[in-house]
C-alpha cells in the first residue's frame, strides 16, 4: 500500500504539469483537452504551437506521452523541443522518449499510427508529409527528415531537384538506432532497418518481412521480422501510462 502511494507520488512529480495543461488546452477543443490525452515529462520547449493537432481514436488520459522514460537512459539533456505549424495527427497511443525534437512546418502533415514511437534523441523534421504506421518504432538518435533544406540543382543543366518528398513507414517497422530516414522513403509492413543506415527511396517493391541496411540502405535479408507478438504485452505495459 505504501509503495503504491509512493510510486503514484513519484509519477505525479515526474509530469511537467504546466506544459501538459498548456498543450492540451491550447491545441485541443475543451471537451477533449479536459481529458488530458497528452502528458509531458521533464523539460520541453514549445517554440511554436500555431498548427493543428487531431486525435483520430478514442480519447484516454495520458495516451500520448512526450519525454517518457521507456529506455535504459534515465536522464535527459533537457533539449526537447516542439515546433508545430502544420498538422499533427494521432491514430491512437503514441510515445516519445527523452530529448526529442519534433518540427512540423506550415502546410506539412505528420501522422503517428497506434503505438507509434520515437526513441530518445530522435529528430523529426516534417516540411511535406511524414506518416509512421501502427507499431512503428524509431530507435534513439535516429532522424526523419523529408527535405534537403536547401535548393539543389544540376550544375550542368541547371535543372532544379525537388526540395522535399514524403516519407511513409509501414506498420510494424522496427527502426534501429542512428538511422537516417530521408525524403521519398517508403517502407513495407514488417520491415527492420539496421543501425546506422540511410534510407532514401521506395522499398515496398521488395515485399514485407525484410531487413534493410547500409548507406544507402539495401535488402540484406528476407523472412526477417521483429517478433512483435511476443513483445506486445510488455510494450503495452511499459509504454502505456496506467492511471
Amino acid at each position: 500500500m505504501i509503495r503504491t502511494v509512493l510510486n503514484k507520488i513519484k509519477f505525479a512529480l515526474s509530469i511537467n504539469w504546466y506544459k501538459t495543461l498548456r498543450f492540451n488546452f491550447k491545441m485541443l477543443p475543451f471537451e477533449q483537452a479536459k481529458i488530458l490525452p497528452f502528458y509531458f515529462y521533464g523539460k520541453v520547449k514549445f517554440s511554436s504551437l500555431n498548427g493543428t493537432v487531431k486525435i483520430d481514436a478514442p480519447l484516454k488520459r495520458a495516451m500520448i506521452g512526450f519525454g517518457q522514460k521507456f529506455e535504459q537512459m534515465s536522464k535527459a539533456k533537457g533539449i526537447a523541443e516542439i515546433i508545430l505549424n502544420g498538422t499533427l495527427v494521432f491514430k491512437g497511443h503514441a510515445h516519445f522518449g527523452k530529448d526529442v525534437f519534433l518540427s512540423v512546418q506550415k502546410d506539412a502533415y505528420c501522422e503517428f499510427g497506434f503505438m507509434g514511437c520515437l526513441g530518445s534523441d530522435v529528430k523529426l523534421l516534417c516540411t511535406n508529409r511524414i506518416v509512421i504506421g501502427n507499431w512503428a518504432g524509431i530507435g534513439y538518435e535516429s532522424q526523419l527528415i523529408d527535405t534537403n533544406s536547401h535548393p539543389m540543382i544540376n550544375s550542368k543543366t541547371r535543372e532544379a531537384y525537388p526540395i522535399s518528398g514524403p516519407i511513409e513507414l509501414g506498420n510494424y517497422n522496427a527502426v534501429s538506432n542512428r538511422v537516417s530516414i530521408m525524403a521519398n522513403t517508403k517502407t513495407p509492413d514488417n520491415c527492420v532497418i539496421a543501425s546506422n543506415s540511410l534510407c532514401n527511396k521506395d522499398y515496398t517493391d521488395l515485399g514485407s518481412e525484410i531487413l534493410l541496411g547500409g548507406v544507402p540502405a539495401k535488402l540484406i535479408k528476407r523472412d526477417y521480422v521483429r517478433d512483435w507478438e511476443s513483445e506486445k504485452e510488455k510494450l503495452m505495459f511499459y509504454k502505456r501510462v496506467k492511471l
